[in-house]
Parts: structure tokens; C-alpha cells; sequence
């Protein structure tokens, strides 16, 4: 069981969705959290000359679902995310983190660096717009374990600030369903089945090629009852084709949306054509029950006409 940890938020203009001072008792760090818009105001600020780490959060486009971020380090990091101001567009907020009692010199930023990034690809929550990935500095032992408690510290405050993508992915519901033609289920007169839309290209490279289906909106009422998912496949397929009982549903990006792995490679089913279903009915996901996926002729046979 984690350890239970108490935060400050400063908000020194008053304003919460402005510029956070964060700190902790017993904590020789503080957490500067801004947004890009502020930049210009936060840079006459004194910890912003001190050697940290920062990671400056944005999307690359407005379609993506998961965020990019850049993750840097310096002995004054203001000069730096001054020069990011005006080369990078993608940044909407930032986070610098530095030392209060000046700890944390040109090695350990360098570490956390490094730390931050190989966790960075590990979640897989993120998109990464640093070229390299730095190599691991040396650090001897103590240094090692004061600058990965340093990290702690860091790790733990940015989900309070809206940023997971460094938590490994843990699931908020596992259904274990297993595939019914081999083990007969019960038929549930309650929606056990999520039906979700797709693209050919996403169809394939994802729902078939890599066992899942992600960025996906769920009710939260409905995270523990889902069991299997379907794909319909948009035009020209015009189609349910396809079905996988869901083994685990893991949160994906920070917008609220999910992901569900499959238990097994996805069926084919049907196919199930759209056919007389209303304008706009597959324009987002449904819910329904396998019972009734399974024998379906149309897509009206499971999603509810808005005339009925």
C-alpha cells in the first residue's frame, strides 16, 4: 500500500488555473506549474534561474488523444523554455521542478531527464517530441538514491496536476470474458457489449493487428459491465464484422477516454449491414448485449430506432 502524502498549492495571483507553486513537508523540491499564456509573466520569477528538470505538455493536433510532451533540463531553465517559447507551438502548460535548498546540480537533472523519458515510453501515454532518448548518466550510489527519491516526489504530484502520462496504465475494470461459442454464457437482458466505430485503416492496424481498440468513451456506470466489444466498420463496409471478448479496461490519454485488450484475437461475425439504422447511429459507440449481437440481422436489431 502506498504511503499517504499531503501537498501545498500556492497560487500567488489568485487565479487557479494560473501559475501553482507546489510543495511537500520534509521535501527539499518545489513544483512551478504554468500555463504558456502566463510565460511571459512566470519568466521574472527567481526559482526559474535555478538547475531543474521541466516538461512542457501540449496535443500536435486537435485530433490526437494523447498528449505530447517535451521533457528537458538545465542549470537555469528559464533560458531554455525561453527558447522553447518561440521554437515549439505545440505547448499549452508547463512544469518546472527544482531545489530549494540547491541539491540538485547539472548530473541530477541530467538523471531525471533520463528517468522521466525511459518511464515516458514505458506508459506509452504520451507522444515524446524530444529526438533522442538520453543515455543514463553515472550517479554514485547515494546520489542515485537521493535523485530517485527526488523523482518520487515529482511522480506523485503531476497526476494532482492533471498530467498521468508517466503512470503505467492500470486497468479500472477486468471482465475476463471468455469466448462464449466455447464456454455458453447466460443471456443478459443487460447491455454487456460496447460497439464501437472504425475506419478500414484503424480497423486493421489496431482492432485486428494489435488486439485492442483505444480512445474509446465509456459511461462510468458501464466500465464494469462490459464484456465484449464490436466493431463496426464505417463506409464502404457499412458493417458490424467483428467481435473479441475484453480481458482488461485501462485509461488512455487524459481526456477521460479508455482502452480495452482483448483476451483473444477478434472473431468475424455477421456481418451485421447499418441497413435501415437512423442517420448518424454508429457516430460514436453504442451499448448492447452479446445475446442480441449474436443473432442480429441489421444493425436496427440492436440499436433502438429513434422512431420506436
Amino acid at each position: 500500500m502506498a504511503d499517504p502524502f499531503t501537498i501545498r498549492i500556492f497560487v500567488p495571483d489568485g487565479d487557479p488555473e494560473g501559475v501553482r507553486l507546489i510543495d511537500r513537508m520534509n521535501w527539499t523540491g518545489l513544483g512551478l506549474v504554468f500555463p504558456r499564456a502566463k510565460w511571459l509573466e512566470v519568466r521574472q520569477r527567481q526559482e526559474l534561474q535555478r538547475t531543474g528538470i521541466y516538461i512542457l505538455v501540449g496535443y500536435s493536433t486537435q485530433d490526437d488523444d494523447l498528449p505530447t510532451l517535451y521533457i528537458g533540463q538545465a542549470d537555469g531553465v528559464r533560458g531554455r523554455i525561453e527558447s522553447h517559447y518561440t521554437g515549439k507551438d505545440f505547448w499549452d502548460w508547463g512544469a518546472v521542478f527544482v531545489s530549494n535548498s540547491g541539491g540538485l546540480n547539472r548530473a541530477h537533472v541530467t538523471w531525471l531527464e533520463y528517468a522521466l523519458v525511459k518511464r515516458a515510453n514505458e506508459a506509452k501515454r504520451c507522444h515524446l517530441d524530444n529526438g533522442n532518448s538520453p543515455q543514463e548518466p553515472a550517479l554514485s550510489e547515494a546520489e542515485k538514491a537521493d535523485t530517485r527519491a527526488f523523482l518520487k516526489e515529482i511522480l506523485q504530484i503531476l497526476p494532482l496536476v492533471g498530467l498521468r502520462a508517466f503512470e503505467i496504465p492500470k486497468a479500472v475494470a477486468v471482465p475476463q470474458a471468455v469466448d462464449p461459442t466455447v464456454v455458453p454464457q447466460p443471456k443478459s437482458a443487460k447491455p454487456d457489449t460496447i460497439i464501437v466505430p472504425a475506419q478500414k485503416e484503424g480497423f486493421e492496424k489496431v482492432f485486428l493487428g494489435e488486439d485492442c481498440w483505444y480512445a474509446v468513451r465509456i459511461s462510468g456506470g458501464m466500465l464494469d459491465k462490459i464484456k465484449y466489444i464490436a466493431g463496426y466498420q464505417t463506409q464502404p463496409v457499412s458493417a458490424i464484422t467483428h467481435y473479441a471478448p475484453v480481458s482488461r479496461i485501462e485509461p488512455y490519454g487524459e481526456g477521460g477516454k479508455y482502452k480495452l485488450v482483448f483476451s483473444e484475437p477478434a472473431k468475424a461475425i455477421g456481418p451485421i449491414p447499418y441497413a435501415d439504422a437512423p442517420q448518424g447511429a454508429m457516430q460514436g459507440p453504442r451499448y448492447t448485449t452479446f445475446a442480441k449481437l449474436q443473432t442480429a440481422k441489421k444493425l436496427t436489431d440492436l440499436v433502438q430506432r429513434a422512431d420506436q
